[in-house]
């Protein structure tokens, strides 16, 4: 009975480390997160996030690189949820400036408007 106890509490040991290891494995590369957060960076540089929103566009761009020092280390679950904050970072930085670019567009228009008013006024 005792060999019987023992080949139990092995195969238990051994049924533990194995749930274990499977739970530290790294999981898969986050390849589409990493394109995600790239494209979603772009997209705010181009939308002039370095002017508008300097602040929080470097904020993306770090975590990006945080990221992918953590997809190096084989660190997937980190890097992807480091690679959704810096999305989601880029993506309110873009609307940020491009919200920004469309107040200033009003604000000359209403400017013009203004002008126009004063010169229209002036000439009756």
């Amino acid at each position: 009975m005792n060999k019987h106890k023992s080949m139990l509490y092995t195969a238990g040991v051994a049924g533990i480390a194995l749930t274990i290891g499977g739970c530290a494995s790294p999981g898969e590369r986050p390849d589409s997160d990493l394109n995600s957060a790239q494209n979603s960076l772009q997209q705010a540089v181009s939308a002039d996030a370095r002017e508008y929103e300097p602040i929080l566009l470097n904020d993306a761009q770090n975590k990006l690189a945080d990221a992918k020092n953590l997809i190096d280390q084989e660190k997937y679950t980190e890097a992807e949820r480091l690679l959704e904050q810096a999305t989601v970072d880029a993506q309110l930085a873009d609307a940020r400036s491009e919200t920004a670019k469309a107040k200033l567009a009003v604000e000359e228009i209403n400017d013009n408007i203004e002008s126009l008013r004063q010169e229209l006024n002036q000439s009756q």
